[in-house]
């Protein structure tokens, strides 16, 4: 018994996520404009009213329900999918990835199948699979391992480079029953996570794999309102230049993140998972109905 409570927290928003690799629904509300804005996004994830939620002191909390993402769809992907998240109040990004690894683990024991486990932290994870070092190495140098793949370089920056060397160079090579952790990213892809000072600094946030595919993204919670509203506006700046639409900031989650406990979150594809478990390439198999039959 955890003692985490289960919480429901809406699906249509004021308010989207501003994040330039995820793009939102909206709809339109058509009734009485005292209701608030009528413009309304469909959550990426429960992340913003969860965490107004540990503001106002309800601890250790979850929720497991449905969150969207345009233009996602294909074998690995679903526009519409089930997404659990859960945040421990006292805790560190470390800390909760044992716990989300546990998880796993656990649901394979009950499936007969016995993982692996193994941590990285980011930059070992470079040198143990390309003998780059992430932190130091030019965009040149991380471009050149790609360069038999076909990508067109415009526009891409360092942080693109990083993310294209995981997904067609590490995550492939990732054995099938192994749960891979890797933690302490580059501050650049910090996302709502705290950054902790070192030489270079890194992001407190950590990504859990099982087998090459990534299962969960979790954070050391952030709770400067002030750094977050920044974060959210370089967000939007590089919409802007990508030829994005900008999103609205949450005000209500900034209103009140700084009296956000210290805590630690984790979000986990569960449709990901099930694949996973059922040792399939596909996501429709674990799905009734995928996008294109909805």
């Amino acid at each position: 018994m955890r003692s985490v409570l289960e919480v429901e927290t809406p699906i249509l928003s004021a308010c989207g996520n501003t994040d330039p690799n995820i793009e939102s629904f909206t709809t339109r509300f058509s009734g009485h404009r005292d209701a608030g804005s009528a413009e309304r996004w469909l959550r990426t994830s429960p992340e913003f009213p969860l965490k107004r939620l540990l503001a106002e002191g309800i601890g250790d909390c979850y929720e497991l329900g449905r969150v969207f993402r345009n233009g996602e769809a294909g074998q690995r992907h679903n526009p519409e999918f089930t997404m659990l998240e859960w945040y421990r109040v006292g805790w560190d990004h470390l800390t909760l990835m044992h716990e989300a690894c546990d998880l796993v683990a656990d649901l394979l024991v009950m499936m007969r199948r016995r993982p692996d486990r193994q941590k990285f932290s980011y930059r070992a994870l470079f040198l143990h699979y390309l003998s780059i070092d992430p932190f130091a190495a030019t965009e040149a140098e991380l471009a050149a391992p790609l360069a038999r793949f076909s990508i067109d370089p415009a526009g891409l920056l360092r942080d693109d480079w990083l993310d294209l060397l995981i997904t067609h160079l590490i995550q492939p090579r990732f054995p099938a029953d192994r749960i891979t952790m890797v933690y302490d990213y580059p501050a650049s892809q910090c996302a709502l996570a705290r950054i902790r000072p070192r030489d270079p600094p890194v992001a407190e946030r950590f990504e859990l794999y099982l087998g090459p595919y990534e299962l969960a993204n979790g954070y050391h919670e952030l709770f400067d309102a002030a750094e977050q509203r920044s974060r959210f506006e370089r967000d939007n700046a590089r919409r802007r230049e990508r030829g994005l639409r900008e999103v609205p900031l949450d005000e209500s989650l900034l209103a009140v993140l700084g009296r956000m406990p210290a805590c630690a979150g984790v979000a986990m594809g569960i449709e990901r998972l099930l694949m996973c478990l059922a040792q399939t390439d596909d996501i429709r198999d674990v799905l009734a109905f995928d996008f294109a039959r909805a």
